[in-house]
């Protein structure tokens, strides 16, 4: 979190050339934390229904191995999916906008007109913005994308968002089982530790993106994920023999 009075970025031409150019950096952000804290709490579920129904170590690898690496290209899957019908809605929308600038110019200027004019452009000012934009039609559908229809200035990349979720999700979601992996004696307490500590780490640095403070959003972020591991552990324990 910044501190107070602290400038978030530099503002020299250079500097700003160069944040605008990179602009989106942190598209990705959402992927990044919904796999790895779906990950880690799916994971640790397996591990704590597997120990709270009394069954073997190995049958914890088996499952959390499978879990990390099936339920990620899942994830992976899906978000690709979802991402894609962004993107072709994107591609439909930008397509209508383009026949509408074809077939009806004046009309579609006059919505140009009233979206500049609705964000502080007036008189002689206006009229040039219009004009401007107006000439490159690239632009111009972008910016009725953004302001007519809702949607991102980014444009959506779905092979991306997907390999960053499934990165993510393999990435956190093997630390629950290292415990077990390496043998260790007390296992479970220790697979509790690290995917507390894997919790605490992803609410701290997903803090870096918003106002909270960073021991709030980790506490967060470990609250939730302590929840679902604690419904999995009293499920187990109902089939503990």
């Amino acid at each position: 979190m910044t501190q107070p009075g602290a400038l978030e970025h530099g503002h020299s031409p250079e500097e700003v050339h160069e944040r605008l150019r990179e602009a989106g950096g942190s598209a990705h952000l959402k992927d990044f934390v919904y796999g790895s804290i779906d990950g880690t709490v799916t994971t640790f579920a397996i591990v704590a229904g597997v120990e709270g129904a009394g069954l073997p170590y190995s049958v914890i690898v088996a499952l959390g191995l499978a879990n990390v690496l099936a339920d990620g290209f899942s994830m992976a899957a899906g978000n690709y999916t979802g991402t894609k019908a962004e993107l072709d809605n994107r591609r439909r929308l930008a397509e209508v906008e383009s026949r509408h600038i074809r077939l009806v110019p004046e009309g579609e200027r006059e919505e140009l007109r009233q979206i500049l004019e609705r964000i502080g452009l007036h008189g002689p000012v206006l009229g040039d913005a219009v004009r401007m934009i107006a000439a490159n039609k690239g632009k111009w559908v972008r910016l009725m994308l953004t302001e007519e229809y809702g949607l991102p200035a980014a444009r959506p990349r779905p092979m991306r968002s997907a390999l960053a979720t499934f990165a993510a999700f393999v990435a956190a979601g093997v630390f629950p089982l290292m415990p077990y992996i390496l043998s260790l004696s007390a296992a479970f307490a220790a697979s509790i530790g690290t995917t507390a500590l894997v919790f605490a780490v992803i609410g701290a640095c997903k803090s870096r993106w918003s106002q909270v403070p960073m021991w709030k959003s980790a506490l967060e972020t470990l609250v939730i994920g302590g929840s679902a591991a604690a419904i999995a552990y009293g499920v187990g324990a109902m089939f503990h023999p």
